[in-house]
């Protein structure tokens, strides 16, 4: 095989190596999950914070720390390399399981958000953007399904495993050990056994119909390009909720009666089918369009939260969690897919960037107005109000964005 035919995309051709960044991208996730049960309830109990807006600050660090990494990341993958971002990523994240276990304040909490939120915007966003470099057009859809079923679902078991085994132990330090494995693990194999995937982006810059911007792809991303526009600000609104349900659904349930193992199971579900589902409805996005499956992901998500404050049993929030689950995951592998169709391939690693950067710095701006509101009113309104902007958000997309007279049209009827 020639080295031009060898870099070629193809999921079929390079399932190896696109195998082994689904596995690393569990590891990655998991390190959210480390925080996603407990968090809220070792800053009760072990530091006697009770202001929600306090206790949610920690999602806003993480949030706006993750949202200007996956920046960087996307800007500097093209100029670096994808690999060297990925193991910078690992590196960031392996002090923090040991700050979770030993912080004597929350203010070292917060610190240990930082590094997180930089080992998810370096690690993710070079594991996303190696994926699509990997996958090629035909099956991009398939390929983000699958990167973000083994991140989410990941996020689910560790935290259910961390409510699970703080009940039966203890807070801390040892639901974190986990966490130490992961991070020792998913930098050594980001070491030994990632490639960088360059070669394939020079191959399919070679094959593109798209003009090759090469800068004001900020602007581009969000605000001149309606398609790419809408994508944005759904996925800022998705991870708004998300910023939202990690700090108030553990919460909110809590003051249901449920037990921690209960709430971790609850907390759980949402990730799983966020993750499990993902692969169905990234293959599926390639074949309905893009455009409808956003707009209906972001109603079954609005739709879900509002009638989240009015559930009292244990098997009712398990089903809706479901539900949200279910919304998000129509929307998350669809979001990636559907930038990396409207980008030239040597755009791809910047345009996304930006685009995470939209997306995640939702999970601050969620975080923030969800603490308020929960300080000043309650953690039910909190939610109504989110589930309202997640409707209008997919009204957004439903009404903005339009066909296209480019290569990737049927994509987006």
């Amino acid at each position: 095989m020639s080295n031009k035919q060898s870099n070629v995309p193809g999921l079929k051709s390079n399932w190896k190596q696109f195998s082994l960044l689904v596995l690393i991208n569990a590891f990655v996730g998991g390190m959210v999950g480390l925080e996603r049960t407990i968090l809220p309830e070792i800053a009760e109990t072990d530091f006697g914070i009770a202001a929600r807006s306090a206790i949610f600050s920690f999602i806003v660090v993480f949030g706006i720390t993750k949202a200007l990494s996956n920046y960087f990341a996307g800007r500097f993958a093209q100029q670096y390399g994808r690999k060297k971002m990925l193991i910078v990523g690992w590196l960031f994240g392996l002090p923090v399981p040991f700050i979770l276990m030993y912080a004597p304040d929350w203010n070292w909490i917060v610190a240990a958000n930082v590094l997180l939120g930089i080992n998810q915007g370096l690690a993710w966003s070079a594991n996303v953007i190696m994926k699509i470099d990997l996958a090629g057009e035909k099956d991009r859809g398939l390929a983000m399904g699958l990167n973000e079923f083994a991140g989410y679902l990941a996020v689910a078991v560790v935290a259910f495993l961390t409510g699970w085994v703080a009940t039966e132990i203890g807070l801390r330090p040892y639901p974190f050990y986990l966490g130490i494995l992961l991070a020792i693990l998913g930098l050594l194999m980001s070491i030994i056994w990632v490639r960088d995937t360059a070669p394939f982006v020079s191959y399919e810059a070679d094959n593109s119909t798209f003009e090759h911007k090469k800068k004001n792809l900020f602007m581009e991303v969000s605000f001149r390009d309606r398609n790419m526009q809408s994508v944005s600000q759904a996925g800022m609104m998705t991870n708004f909720k998300d910023g939202m349900a990690w700090g108030a659904f553990p919460i909110f349930l809590a003051t249901a009666g449920l037990t921690m193992t209960q709430i971790g199971i609850v907390v759980a579900v949402y990730p799983a089918f966020w993750g499990i589902l993902q692969i169905a409805t990234g293959k599926l996005s390639d074949y309905t369009g893009r455009k409808q499956m956003l707009w209906a992901g972001m109603a079954v998500q609005g739709i879900s939260l509002l009638i989240f404050p009015f559930l009292e049993q244990f098997y009712t929030f398990i089903i809706f969690a479901a539900l949200l689950g279910t919304g998000t995951a129509m929307v998350y592998p669809t979001f990636l897919a559907a930038i990396a169709d409207l980008t030239h391939p040597k755009d791809r690693a910047e345009s996304i960037g930006v685009f995470r950067l939209w997306r995640d710095g939702g999970y601050a701006i969620g975080a923030i107005f969800s603490g308020v509101i929960a300080d000043l009113y309650d953690i039910n309104l909190a939610i109504t109000l989110t589930g309202i902007l997640a409707l209008f958000s997919g009204l957004w997309i439903a009404f903005r964005m339009n066909r296209l007279n480019k290569p990737v049209v049927d994509k987006f009827d």
